[in-house]
């Protein structure tokens, strides 16, 4: 016990300074080659499905490690009526299951904006940094230009596909965001929270990016009104509540901005279950979904008369992008309970660590794994991917559908 006291102090206290990384580490150019040498290798190892696939979907676990798919699926078999250990997953069902290390440049225990900068943008990056190259430096706003990265949210826009996001979280939270902004600081989700010498600078605050970068994403669904309205602005929701009332200092109504330049491309909004559920997808082809001001609450918790939940979410979202014959790209993110991110950090596995929401949370994403990597004929050239990022370790399962 002692020994392994002494090993997570010495974690937690590398951590606190600013560890030197080596300079080739900035440059995306060398990620780019060590994938590519990784691909190429994995070719000669054994005969794979080299099929291109028409559609992908990355189901995203934030926060869930090995030790917590294990609590799920113990917790999935007793609400079953079994002992649970001898249960399966979907996830478990998958040909392909892997595991790979999860760091940032920077740092040895990860944040969700450099690992998703990683898995989006394939190029690692510092801690608290988005769409940026190991170049750029947090909270310095200089250090952004020019060190821009793409994601695969735009190499899919750019291809002619349809493109989406559906998250539990802010949509302008650390993991969508890699896959549109640019920003040397995940914590500037508005103007009201970037410091002025930034705003004067020209950096942009995320929610901005969300419709700017990228303007043409086709479905956006998550949380994070608040931010897209001028400050003080009453929630339509929770109206003359102050602390989901509106953030924005430069008084831009981001959502009216988003309604007016697709009024004629057969858009909506909506910001409750009800709005959403009424959709025809057959006429829909952009759609916008802010549910909650901040970040959507945890299923177990969630009203279920006014917030959808992320299946019902996920299943809107794939009858929009699906009528496109080039195919789409799809973000599904479920964010598990910000207490296993810190009891993790800490080397610890509290109560809380294992708690209700978290892994009765995965076992629905994993479901969605299942329902959604099972399309009809004409949809199902189509890779489903689950990643399951966390301080620790990254668990990746793959399904593809020649």
């Amino acid at each position: 016990m002692t020994a392994l006291l002494i090993i997570c102090f010495c974690l937690i206290l590398g951590s606190l300074g600013n560890p030197q990384f080596p300079e080739q580490e900035k440059d995306p150019k060398f990620w780019n080659a060590w994938a590519q040498r990784t691909l190429k290798n994995a070719l000669t190892l054994q005969e794979l499905n080299k099929n291109k696939a028409k559609n992908l979907i990355l189901f995203l676990g934030d926060g869930m490690g090995i030790p917590t798919v294990t609590a799920a699926r113990i917790l999935k078999g007793q609400l079953n009526g079994q002992s649970g250990e001898e249960t399966q997953l979907e996830m478990d069902k998958f040909p392909f299951v892997s595991l790979s290390k999860t760091y940032n440049t920077n740092a040895q225990v990860p944040d969700s904006a450099g690992t998703a900068t990683a898995y989006l943008c394939g190029v690692k990056a510092n801690e608290g940094t988005l769409g940026v190259s190991a170049a750029a430096v947090r909270s310095q706003c200089n250090t952004t230009q020019g060190n821009e990265v793409t994601s695969i949210l735009k190499w899919a826009k750019d291809a002619g596909k349809s493109v989406g996001i559906v998250t539990t979280t802010r949509v302008n939270h650390a993991t969508p965001s890699a896959a549109y902004a640019h920003c040397v600081d995940r914590d500037w989700y508005s103007d009201n929270e970037m410091p002025v010498e930034a705003l004067q600078a020209g950096c942009k605050d995320i929610a901005r990016q969300l419709f700017e970068n990228i303007p043409n994403i086709d479905v956006i669904m998550g949380g994070g009104r608040k931010y897209m309205f001028p400050k003080n602005m009453s929630d339509v929701e929770y109206p003359n509540i102050l602390k989901h009332s509106g953030t924005r200092k430069d008084g831009r109504n981001l959502v009216q901005e988003w309604v007016d330049r697709m009024k004629d491309k057969k858009n909506h909004y909506v910001w409750n279950k009800t709005q959403l559920l009424s959709l025809n997808p057959n006429n829909v082809d952009y759609l916008l979904g802010l549910f909650e001001p901040g970040d959507m609450m945890y299923d177990l918790e969630r009203n279920t008369e006014s917030d959808p939940s992320l299946t019902e979410m996920v299943d809107v979202a794939i009858k929009i992008l699906k009528k496109n014959p080039s195919g789409f790209y799809l973000l599904v993110e479920g964010e598990f309970e910000a207490s296993v991110m810190v009891q993790l950090h800490i080397c610890s596995s509290g109560p809380s660590f294992f708690s209700g929401r978290n892994v009765l949370s995965l076992i629905q994403v994993t479901a969605l794994v299942s329902a959604d990597c099972r399309f009809p004929q004409p949809y199902k050239q189509h890779i489903c991917t689950m990643a399951e990022p966390s301080p620790l370790n990254e668990q990746w399962a793959v399904r593809s559908v020649p």
